[in-house]
């Protein structure tokens, strides 16, 4: 980095390698590409970061399930992430994973640091958990019932665990709070922040996990792994070069971070939880968190379950990266939450980048070429049309700036795209057209032709960080790059022969061919699961199910989530069965309860225990329930 120059570093939440990253989970790094972009624009020597979070109960079960690694898992999905966010053009400096080395090193010294000063203590967690955020509440923090975050069910947790003292820096928290007013982005965050968990008082966070293995070990105590908030958190001051003793010169340049770009789901997580780790490390705090809008589908968030998923780069390659950028930035407002569909992303495709934006490059380019062979000049005089354009493109750039600033990114791009309806409007006005019949109105036409491109070079400077592969389109049709945000800064033009930027788009067709496209997925999953699930009766014919009582249940020691159940199936020995529900019925739920059991299963050892069997359970919404029976005796066969 430059050394006379101000820096400016900032980040996104890094994205959880559980899947493929959707629309929505792409706008976080579109966000911050853009004001990075921005701020380099300014003249910031500007540090951006973004990586994957890799860790986790959820990848475990991911990975068992797919029969691989958790490794191997989370480096198939975090190559998957960085492919997405390359699709959209975004030029990051650093892409950090939870999983590299250097990061997993200073985890545990971070831990053990807090731990021997004392901000760290171990203890034992009973409350409610929600498996899908991986998230620890009371039951005064549920809504409903459910989980505050995602409104899913919460199961009850019990295990030994490290807890990080958060009552012991409140006070000291809300006194930054207080004197650092525009901390959270927008200030409705703020307000929730403090409402909704500060005033009510700040509880022990829960910082370790010992009921799963993928995670950062505790180095001085291996059965637990380092709970997510400190590792994924901290990796904002690992990947710079943080090391408790030892912090690089990166590190002590760019912290503290300038900017987190963040979902409005995890504001409470880098708002709370972080600063007061960087409390307890003696760090300066970020000087800003940006909580942004969520991106739904029409009315609903995006969910494999309902079907209604837009993944980022099959937009990207099928309309290409700077219309996804700007359909993005354009159209998700400051605090809301913002929408798409197909239909709504080509609507405004066709409307902004291809009739307005496009339309208006195309045709001044090439008006040029026809009237003046390519070549204008800066005009000797200006009309009252022209003072009014020119005035509307200085109106444009300061609405512009503002709004960059604020990180008002809607706001940013409609100032723009207001001045491209203006200009627009002036050829209407003026209707070179007409004014090129008459050869003694060629200074006044060479007068409009200057004004538009003039104004057309502005958008584009001002588009750069929006649309950055389409404004260096517009430069090179130009034949002129000046970034400079003033009007008359140029005396003269010289363009080349104009290309189409955004072609329109027919909507009926295009929605039949993503369809069509979207299809064979869906088929394709059907069918395989057809080829898995269609069996003959004779195949059914030849499992044994059983009906038995669970007389005898107990945990399995180093087997955190096996309980080890004795059945009576109506024959002379108990059965043993070792089944994975450990996380969901303790003992004392299952001790008397009838289930159905798979009697003729081959054995197998598991955790030492031979099991002979496997009862019936379902999965429901991330939790598992075992199928009862009443009134069966044991022994009974179930047809």
């Amino acid at each position: 980095m430059s050394e006379n120059k101000e820096k400016f570093y900032i980040t996104t939440a890094i994205a959880y390698t559980s899947r493929k990253p959707h629309i929505g989970n792409a706008y976080d790094i579109v966000l911050a590409d853009m004001i990075a972009r921005y701020k380099k624009m300014c003249g910031y020597d500007v540090y951006f970061m973004t990586g994957s979070d890799e860790h986790g109960q959820k990848i475990e079960e991911y990975a068992n399930n797919a029969g691989i690694s958790p490794k191997e898992y989370v480096d198939n999905v975090s190559a998957e992430i960085k492919a997405v966010w390359d699709s959209l053009n975004t030029k990051y400096d650093k892409f950090i994973r939870t999983t590299d080395d250097y990061h997993e090193k200073t985890i545990q010294k971070i831990f053990k640091k807090l731990y021997e000063q004392g901000d760290i203590y171990k203890g034992k967690y009973n409350g409610k958990y929600c498996v899908p955020c991986e998230s620890f509440f009371t039951s005064s923090q549920l809504v409903d019932g459910k989980c505050p975050d995602c409104g899913r069910e919460c199961i009850d947790a019990q295990e030994e665990a490290y807890f990080l003292k958060l009552s012991k820096y409140q006070e000291k928290l809300e006194k930054f709070y207080e004197d650092n007013p525009d901390f959270i982005q927008p200030v409705a965050r703020r307000n929730e922040m403090i409402n909704n968990f500060i005033k009510p008082g700040l509880s022990d966070l829960c910082v370790s996990r010992s009921t799963f293995k993928w995670g950062i070990p505790v180095d001085f105590d291996p059965d637990h792994v380092v709970y997510v908030w400190i590792d994924a958190l901290s990796n904002y001051i690992t990947g710079v070069g943080f090391d408790c003793e030892n912090n690089n010169d990166l590190f002590n340049k760019l912290w503290p971070a300038d900017l987190h770009v963040i979902g409005k789901d995890i504001v409470r997580f880098h708002t709370i939880y972080w600063p007061i780790i960087l409390m307890a490390l003696d760090l300066p705090l970020p000087k800003k968190v940006l909580g942004h809008p969520w991106v739904l589908v029409g009315e609903d968030k995006m969910s494999k379950s309902k079907g209604n998923v837009i993944y980022a780069d099959y937009l990207a390659k099928k309309f290409s990266a700077d219309a996804v950028r700007y359909y993005l930035l354009s159209e998700i407002p400051f605090i809301q939450d913002g929408t798409i569909t197909y239909e709504s992303f080509i609507t405004k495709f066709n409307s902004d980048l291809a009739n307005t934006l496009g339309n208006l490059v195309n045709r001044s380019i090439a008006m040029t070429n026809k009237y003046f062979d390519g070549t204008v000049s800066y005009p000797e005089n200006f009309v009252d049309e022209d003072l009014d354009l020119i005035n509307c493109a200085k109106n444009a750039v300061v609405k512009y700036h503002e709004s960059m600033e604020a990180y008002h990114n809607a706001d940013a791009c409609e100032a723009v795209m207001s001045l491209a309806k203006r200009c627009n409007k002036y050829i209407d006005e003026t209707a070179p057209w007409t004014l090129a019949k008459d050869e003694a109105n060629k200074d006044r036409l060479n007068a409009v032709l200057f004004n538009l491109l003039e104004c057309i070079r502005m958008i584009a400077v001002m588009f750069i960080p929006v649309m950055p592969e389409a404004c260096e389109k517009i430069f090179d049709q130009l034949n002129n790059d000046s970034k400079e945000l003033e009007f008359g800064i140029l005396k003269e033009y010289s363009v080349k022969s104009p290309t189409p930027l955004f072609a329109r788009i027919d909507m009926e067709p295009m929605l039949k061919e993503i369809a069509e496209e979207t299809k064979p997925a869906v088929e394709e999953k059907a069918e395989n699961t057809l080829s898995v699930s269609e069996i003959s009766i004779d195949d059914f014919a030849k499992v044994e199910l059983t009906a038995a009582k669970i007389t005898h249940c107990e945990p399995i020691p180093k087997a955190k989530k096996l309980l080890k159940l004795t059945l009576n199936d109506g024959s002379d020995t108990p059965r043993i069965v070792a089944s994975g529900i450990a996380k969901w019925y303790s003992p004392e739920d299952l001790i008397g309860k009838t289930v159905i059991v798979v009697s003729n299963l081959k054995p197998a050892t598991l955790c030492g225990v031979e099991s002979n069997g496997m009862i019936l359970a379902a999965d429901c919404n991330e939790e598992v329930k075992v199928v009862f029976l009443e009134d069966v005796p044991a022994g009974s066969k179930i047809r």
